[in-house]
């Protein structure tokens, strides 16, 4: 029989009754949240209880100058299912340190012995304050300290202590745990945006709820109380319901976890526990800003008052009196004013009756780089004129001065935003609002990532002539996210009505409209298409319509993936991308395309092919490619390498299987058929120019990739045994199961070949199996452009029949399916 068998539950307070009452209360769907966690701190205050009682009766000493004292989390009365048990055996230093121990292990073991989690010490009221004195962590759970048994007023004379010390200590204390909410804010990230969040440890969680309560305890300053509790409450039952769905005592919220969390908390389902788990983390986070930006006021008022004081023992009292009253309020825009770091409304300020007044001072204190004041800003919300439908210029132009301030804009937008106002502005935003990506390209929330486009797009509006558009249309071109559908085309929608309702006129709104629906135009064609093929720069030409809306979507789409996160733009997808901008620019100027058909080879493909038909071996050679770095992190481009090969059968799958064995990542592909002059030798040549960059380390050398493509194509090298090799050596780490694979035959309306699309997840070798499973199905690939976001990998490829025709429709879909079997 074991103490967790519901079974051997009865009422006393011995481990099996304890066991079995706590694994009931556990059980019990009705009871949940903090009447939960109170009952649960109930039940072990009551079996601890017992124990101490057993202890002393054993010792056969009174429970005077003994008390066993709950601090931190059980401290406050919050135990969730798998919460450490955080005790302190206080005692008054008369007993024998030996029986202190002894009574100490007759607490202890029976806790251990049921497989519970504890923090334990055993400390004189000395001992305790000398230790909070020295570490923060310790000073921080002994401000909760509750007593569970034994001596309470030994408990109570040690917290009246630590609380006096705490609040004589707070301009020491208080920087040093605002420090340590940095670092770990540093450390763990910010919950609001995490796709698996620490619910305890990140920016926002429940050390940051914790450290202003102790804030609040030193009567320095206080935090904004309004959504606080509730958003702390929402947090520890999250938490509650992941140890319940995992058994174990785990803060972070991994996504194999989510919908089992969501279940337990009776949610529809993941996203919509990321959601509310996020509103709480943004209401914690914001509350922490305002406190902690209230402490460092008063902390350096109090630092001004002895210089202050030397001062006025000077005879200095006109002199300073009258320049702190210059710098007490100081004007920046009408109705708006700076006082002590802060934006504040002016005394003159008539919400009700200046509907431009929020945007005002939002701008204002974006544009002078402070925040607004939670007091302007609740003061806002309550009392504001609404803006008329459409917006009248100024309160337009005060929208596009904030969303063009840069940086500083996202900590005044977020303190909108906690009031409500963001939404009372533009409606349609509720539907982004902290809603979550679950692409992990994606660093941030919708809500969050289009303000952060237009702080990216802020640093851009010297390259268009319109910039009021393009921060307008960065901060709309997700707005269709919070729709079912494509969110590009119901993002157009939304994006007409926001712009009309904002007062631009019917031209100004069709642009804007234009660029959201098609804000991923440039950058998906020019990863996944070729642009070589005349019809991939019309089919955007006729997408974009005129040169401005083509300079905004180039703006846009370089703002939009910088605010994406790391992975998702570079120099060689800004190399890409700046080529097919400057291919459509000439195309709507009226130019003529090149026919890619009657380009001839250049010199070195030529020099290349005539080698390799002499030496009836494929000859290589590798070229840096590095244009002008656009990303804010130069990275390397990669390199060209030009591979001339006698055309056989093998050539693709046999280069790209040798480059996934020298760890090299293919960006493009272009295959070619030339043919030479016939006193050069008979047959064609065919000449692949590959765009590489090597995973890490630097390039292979030339010689050695040459070598092994030649035993590639003469079969000595077995590359899928190579790679199997590699991979059994190196086994992945398991994660979440990919999707299978999915290959689509594209509308490009190419007349040059027939596009085939392949989604996958990203590895080594993959352009290898998809060479091999097209040369098995005896079709010729023109050229393959290769683009991955994350573990996802979307590769294009243009083939053809072995004769150059296209394929039929039938033809192209069997294709495509053959392929898609193959990759499974």
């Amino acid at each position: 029989m074991t103490c967790l068998d519901v079974n051997t539950y009865n009422e006393d307070t011995g481990p099996c009754g304890y066991a079995a009452a706590r694994l009931r209360l556990l059980t019990e769907k009705a009871r949940s949240g903090p009447p939960r966690r109170a009952e649960l701190s109930r039940l072990t205050d009551a079996w601890l209880a017992g124990l101490l009682d057993a202890g002393l009766t054993a010792a056969g000493r009174p429970p005077r100058g003994v008390a066993l004292v709950a601090v931190g989390g059980y401290g406050r009365g919050e135990l969730s299912p798998r919460s450490d048990l955080d005790l302190l055996l206080l005692h008054d230093g008369s007993a024998d340190p030996g029986a202190v121990a002894t009574l100490a292990d007759r607490v202890w073991y029976p806790v251990w012995d049921l497989g519970l989690a504890l923090d334990h010490s055993v400390r004189t009221p000395a001992e305790a304050r000398k230790t909070a004195a020295d570490d923060l962590k310790v000073q921080l759970g002994l401000l909760d300290a509750r007593p569970v048994a034994g001596d309470t007023g030994l408990v109570t004379a040690l917290r009246t202590t630590v609380l006096a010390d705490w609040r004589n200590q707070a301009t020491r204390r208080l920087p040093e745990l605002d420090a340590l909410c940095r670092e770990r804010a540093e450390r763990s990230g910010e919950l609001q945006y995490l796709l698996e969040p620490d619910l305890k440890e990140a920016r926002g969680g429940l050390r940051d709820a914790q450290a202003l309560r102790a804030v609040a305890a030193s009567w320095l300053a206080d935090a904004p109380r309004e959504g606080l509790d509730g958003a702390r409450r929402r947090l520890l039952d999250a938490r509650d319901a992941l140890h319940l769905a995992t058994g174990r005592a785990t803060d972070r919220l991994a996504l194999q976890e989510q919908d089992a969390v969501a279940a337990e908390l009776g949610l529809l389902d993941a996203d919509t526990l990321l959601r509310e788990v996020y509103e709480a983390a943004r209401t914690v986070s914001y509350a922490s800003d305002v406190t902690w930006r209230e402490v460092n006021r008063v902390l350096k008022a109090r630092a001004a008052r002895p210089r202050l004081r030397t001062l006025l023992g000077r005879g200095g009292t006109a002199r300073v009196t009258g320049s702190k009253a210059a710098a007490e309020r100081t004007p920046l825009a009408e109705g708006v004013v700076e006082m002590d770091g802060e934006v504040v409304l002016a005394l003159s300020a008539r919400p009700e009756r200046d509907p431009a007044l929020p945007l005002r001072a939002a701008a204002a204190a974006a544009q002078s780089g402070l925040p607004l004041s939670l007091h302007a800003v609740r003061r806002l919300a309550a009392s504001a004129k609404p803006l008329p439908v459409p917006w009248p210029a100024e309160a337009r132009q005060e929208l596009v001065t904030l969303l063009g301030a840069g940086e500083s804009t996202v900590p005044v937008w977020e303190a909108l935003e906690a009031e409500g106002l963001v939404t009372r502005l533009l409606p349609d935003w509720e539907r982004v609002r902290c809603r979550p990506q679950r692409n992990p390209v994606h660093t941030w929330t919708v809500d969050r990532h289009l303000v952060e486009t237009a702080v990216r797009a802020a640093s851009l509006t010297r390259r268009v002539h319109r910039p009021d558009l393009l921060l307008v249309a960065a901060l709309l071109h997700d707005i269709g996210k919070g729709w079912p559908g494509d969110h590009s085309v119901a993002g157009e929608t939304i994006a007409r009505d926001v712009a009309a309702r904002i007062g631009f006129d019917r031209a100004d709104t069709g642009v804007i409209a234009t660029v959201v629906r098609h804000h991923l135009l440039l950058v998906e064609t020019a990863t996944r298409r070729d642009l070589d093929d005349p019809a991939t720069v019309q089919s955007v030409a006729s997408a974009v319509g005129t040169l401005g809306t083509l300079e905004l979507l180039h703006a846009l789409t370089e703002a939009d993936a910088l605010a994406t996160g790391p992975a998702a733009w570079s120099s060689w997808r800004a190399s890409l991308v700046a080529d097919l901008v400057k291919r459509v620019a000439g195309v709507l100027a009226g130019e003529e395309l090149p026919d890619p058909e009657a380009a001839a080879p250049s010199a070195e493909q030529e020099r290349l092919a005539i080698e390799a038909l002499r030496t009836g071996e494929p000859v290589l050679a590798l070229r840096a490619h590095d244009p002008e770095p656009a990303a804010e992190e130069p990275e390397p481009v990669g390199v060209e390498l030009l591979v001339a090969v006698p055309e056989r059968p093998g050539v693709l799958p046999a280069v790209a299987g040798v480059l996934a064995l020298h760890r090299l990542t293919v960006r493009a592909a272009e295959l070619r058929a030339i043919a030479l002059p016939a006193e050069l030798g008979r047959g064609p040549v065919l000449v692949l120019d590959w765009r590489v960059a090597a995973e890490y380390g630097s390039l292979p050398e030339a010689h050695r990739l040459r070598a092994d493509l030649a035993r590639a194509l003469d079969g000595s090298l077995d590359i899928p045994a190579r790679l199997a090799e590699r991979d059994a050596a190196y086994p992945r780490r398991r994660g979440v199961t990919a999707p299978p694979p999915r290959v689509t035959v594209a509308a490009a309306d190419s007349r040059l070949a027939t596009v085939l699309e392949v989604r996958a997840q990203d590895a080594p070798g993959l352009l290898h199996r998809i060479g091999r499973a097209l040369e098995g199905a005896e079709v010729r690939v023109r050229s393959a452009h290769v683009s991955t976001l994350g573990a996802n990998a979307v590769d294009t490829l243009y083939v053809t029949r072995p004769d150059g025709s296209l394929l039929g429709s039938d033809e192209a879909a069997g294709l495509a399916k053959t392929l898609e079997e193959a990759l499974r």
